[in-house]
């Protein structure tokens, strides 16, 4: 039965430098989700409008496109271990600015949006070097469960960090959340500063313009990876509910509706991803990212059609399940078919694919729950998603049909992981 739905925790066990990245990683977002949260009801708070709130997500476009592309070049150029620390410094400061503004007499709204701006540049540059080192500290034939280990934690964080910080920040204030917020930062950076001096990625003797166009060169070659980057950001754009939450909640007139809506994306994913042991046996990862993000848009539907408190939880812990599902063939694919030395650019890439849906997700729900009404506006969205993945799954055939037991790209990144291996063990050995 464990082989079936228990989590396999060897990448934990084998590695110390993922283990403490892993770890610094679940305090950072413990911080980072109640603050996500508490930002859009703070805007809630001060504009009481549901399309300022959705206007979050466009602030944050430009700088996830921008800063998104960039980051991966510097994963495969710079030092990442430095790269990941300087950029949690500045994520600090900006939560620090952020605490301020909340201390205010009357706190300005253009600060949170400029916060938004930062963060999301910063997080930008910051993402596809954790993501690279994430695969390189962990062996090939452990990627999957990396992945599912990686759902763990950011579920768990999504569930505490959402939960506390709706119920501080009503509660007590935004800036008791930011303030946390703060001290969880500090906390990550003395794990970081922990790891291991990271060796800079090998050269390649083109400059940041040139580096991008390989990295494109790349994606163009592999359509089968285009697609998964299609498939989330249609998912999320089209069903991502998360900035209209505060609005559901209004209509329960329930202290802790809040909290309990914020749980149910997260709670769902965990309950998935622990009972996901069955995942080992699925080797065609494109099927199950196309099924996955079919059954999320589902989910949201139910979520946003219903009228009962509790259907709509099961909508919201429908959805999560599957995008757990989704989130783990994806990365298993992109970790066990993309070769290290481009693994930060297409890191990047895949950075905007997660990050932009959602933020433009945030941005269609305000402007159709304005123009139209808020369930219209997500019910529309989950079915317009199931809908569109399922085109893009008939559409592109190399995504369908990719299988990891046949694949070219699979077998040459175990290749040149093994090489890699043998070269650091003999390295090691005086």
């Amino acid at each position: 039965m464990k082989q079936h739905i228990g989590v396999d925790l060897a990448p934990l066990r084998i590695s110390r430098e993922y283990r403490r990245l892993y770890v610094a990683g679940f305090i950072t977002a413990l911080g980072s989700q109640a603050t996500y949260v508490t930002i859009p009801y703070q805007l809630k708070q001060l504009t009481h409008s549901p399309f300022d709130v959705g206007a979050l997500g466009l602030f944050e476009l430009v700088p996830l496109i921008v800063f998104g592309l960039y980051g991966g070049v510097l994963a495969d150029r710079m030092n990442r271990r430095r790269l990941i620390i300087t950029m949690e410094v500045l994520l600090m400061i900006a939560t620090g600015i952020v605490l301020m503004n909340a201390l205010l007499p009357h706190p300005q709204v253009w600060i949170l949006y400029a916060d938004a701006v930062v963060a999301a540049a910063v997080s930008s540059v910051q993402r596809p070097s954790i993501e690279a080192l994430n695969q390189a500290f962990v062996p090939h034939d452990l990627q999957r469960a990396a992945s599912a280990l990686a759902n763990i934690r950011y579920t768990t964080a999504s569930i505490i960090g959402p939960a506390l910080g709706g119920l501080v920040a009503v509660s007590a204030g935004p800036g008791i959340v930011y303030g946390a917020n703060l001290v969880t930062f500090a906390l990550s950076l003395f794990l970081l500063s922990g790891l291991a001096q990271q060796v800079p990625p090998a050269p390649h003797g083109d400059n940041d313009r040139a580096a991008l166009r390989a990295g494109l060169s790349f994606l163009r070659s592999r359509p089968d990876i285009v697609g998964t980057y299609i498939i989330d950001l249609l998912a999320m754009t089209f069903a991502f509910p998360v900035a209209m939450l505060p609005f559901v909640a209004a209509r329960f007139h329930s202290s802790y509706a809040l909290s309990l809506l914020y749980c149910g994306l997260p709670t769902g994913a965990l309950i998935f991803t622990v009972l996901s042991g069955w995942t080992r046996r699925v080797r065609h990862y494109g099927r199950g990212v196309v099924f996955a993000a079919t059954l999320w848009g589902l989910g949201i539907a139910l979520f946003g059609f219903s009228s009962s408190l509790w259907l709509v939880l099961v909508g919201l812990a429908i959805a999560g399940g599957a995008d757990s599902l989704s989130g783990i063939f994806r990365s298993t694919m992109w970790n066990e078919s993309i070769p290290s030395d481009i693994r930060g650019r297409m890191a990047g890439m895949e950075m905007i694919s997660y990050s932009l849906g959602p933020t433009a997700g945030q941005f269609r729900a305000g402007v159709m729950a304005a123009w139209t009404s808020l369930r219209f506006s997500l019910t529309f969205g989950g079915l317009a998603c199931s809908g569109s993945v399922a085109v893009v799954g008939a559409a592109l055939p190399s995504l369908w049909h990719f299988d990891s037991r046949s694949d070219v790209n699979v077998a040459m990144v175990r290749e040149l992981r093994s090489r890699e291996e043998h070269l650091g063990e003999s390295e090691e050995t005086p």
